[in-house]
């Protein structure tokens, strides 16, 4: 065997390390309304959490019924924006040995779109099956 095929076999391996196992999810709620005016993460494996966190979002709408017993529910919220036009996706959550990576995208508004001038708090909530691990915000270029 040449050493060239022992670095291809490596990178292809390493590769396939990193790549990590797809996790399904659902979304729950996605808009550019939220009522949380910072940026933040979030990880809810409660009740209690997610009653807290969805009256911090969204107080004057009806919270989504999730069984946290059997899920466990993501968010990303961009904070308060200047304008329309700014919002926040999950591209992918992939298990990575005992941690879960997600990868989310946030959209700005180009110079030249014609937004609206208001102010905004972009976020996103989904739900995975039960994980008790690490999870990893990542966000995409």
């Amino acid at each position: 065997m040449s050493n060239a095929w022992l670095a291809a076999t490596a990178v292809v391996i390493g590769l396939a390390a990193t790549a990590g196992e797809p996790v399904p999810f659902k979304t729950l709620d996605t808009g550019d309304q939220s009522a949380i005016e910072t940026r933040r993460e979030v990880v809810i494996h409660t009740a209690s959490e997610w009653t807290t966190l969805w009256k911090q979002h969204a107080p004057d709408r009806p919270r989504p019924t999730v069984d946290l017993t059997r899920s466990t529910v993501l968010g990303i919220f961009l904070g308060s924006r200047p304008t329309a036009g700014f919002s926040v996706a999950i591209d992918s959550i992939d298990r990575q040995g005992t941690e879960l990576v997600v990868t989310y995208r946030e959209r700005r508004p180009n110079p030249t779109d014609m937004v609206a001038q208001m102010l905004t708090a972009p976020g996103v909530l989904v739900t995975i099956d039960k994980f008790d691990g690490r999870v990893r915000f990542v966000r995409a270029p």
